[in-house]
């Protein structure tokens, strides 16, 4: 029935929002914004309808949650950092339908979800941000997901995006992509030392194991990578404890994915942390397979989480 065309992991650095208005951060992150109207042509170009997005600036305790109500308008500033995203306007439109039958089928497969439709709950910037460059005239519906999730396994993080695809594909006419918008390492600068760190990553450890995360990506080395992924998010300071992460590689089917990364916008430093914006092509999936090597993850996962 539907379609999953395009997935993706993505900045939302708030910094892009200062590089359009004059002063002097102008014009310093054009190469992230481009790369993110660079992901919105390949949408247009594959039929999407919809952007799912895995916002890890959406904190939430307990269960997973989709804001997926019929339209999000309003003004917004940022709660943690109101100096550099204020009075930002927003506009796009909202798909309940779909909202409501990804939820379900994450329900379905052991994963509590809630839709949430009749709401007045406005969209965190770890998903504005993406829309604001990739929406602009309101071409796609977009779903916010939360993503910062406290008290919650990595590996039903994996469960809940391979449930969403799922649906997708068995229950939905239409076509969707998923942005897991979020960074690599997520230290921030220490306090004071914000301006020196503008560009750059908060240590050479951090950078390094960031890079070497992102060749990971390229060679396709997902075994590998899913291995890793738990401890990386706590010692590699993951956003949101990779949660966004973990959802995309259950999209693109876990440690049996075959595809290769491809980097739109290259690896940078921004205020500590470690940004990138790459494109993951979408494999057909085995639906017996995959949970298979979901499953065998899941003892491990456990054994590494913090949250």
């Amino acid at each position: 029935m539907g379609k999953v065309a395009l997935a993706a992991k993505i900045t939302h650095v708030p910094s892009m929002y200062l590089s359009e208005l004059d002063g002097p951060r102008k014009g310093t992150r054009q190469d992230a914004i481009d790369g993110h109207h660079e992901i919105a042509r390949r949408c247009r170009e594959a039929g999407v309808d919809t952007i799912v997005v895995f916002d890890t600036h959406w904190l939430v305790n307990a269960n997973y949650h989709l804001n997926c109500a019929p339209h999000f308008k309003g003004i917004y500033t940022s709660n943690e950092l109101p100096h550099f995203i204020s009075n930002m306007p927003y506009e796009t439109p909202g798909n309940p339908r779909l909202g409501k039958i990804l939820a379900q089928a994450c329900n379905d497969f052991g994963v509590e979800t809630l839709a949430h439709d009749a709401t007045s709950l406005g969209p965190e910037y770890g998903t504005l941000v993406p829309m604001r460059y990739m929406n602009a005239d309101q071409h796609f519906k977009a779903i916010s997901v939360s993503a910062l999730c406290t008290s919650h396994y990595l590996n039903d993080s994996v469960r809940l995006g391979w449930a969403m695809r799922r649906a997708v594909e068995e229950h939905y006419e239409g076509t969707v992509a998923f942005l897991a918008s979020g960074s690599l390492s997520h230290r921030f600068a220490q306090n004071g030392l914000a301006p020196e760190f503008a560009f750059k990553v908060w240590s050479p450890f951090l950078e390094d194991l960031d890079h070497r995360i992102v060749q990971m990506w390229q060679q396709g080395e997902w075994q590998r990578f899913c291995e890793l992924l738990p401890e990386y998010a706590t010692k590699g300071h993951g956003e949101g404890f990779m949660h966004d992460t973990a959802m995309l590689l259950g999209v693109l089917g876990w440690s049996a994915y075959q595809g290769k990364a491809e980097v739109i916008t290259p690896y940078f430093g921004a205020s500590g942390t470690g940004q990138i914006n790459a494109v993951f092509p979408i494999t057909p999936q085995d639906g017996a397979t995959i949970p298979r090597a979901m499953a065998s993850a899941a003892q491990g996962y456990q054994a590494f989480s913090r949250l």
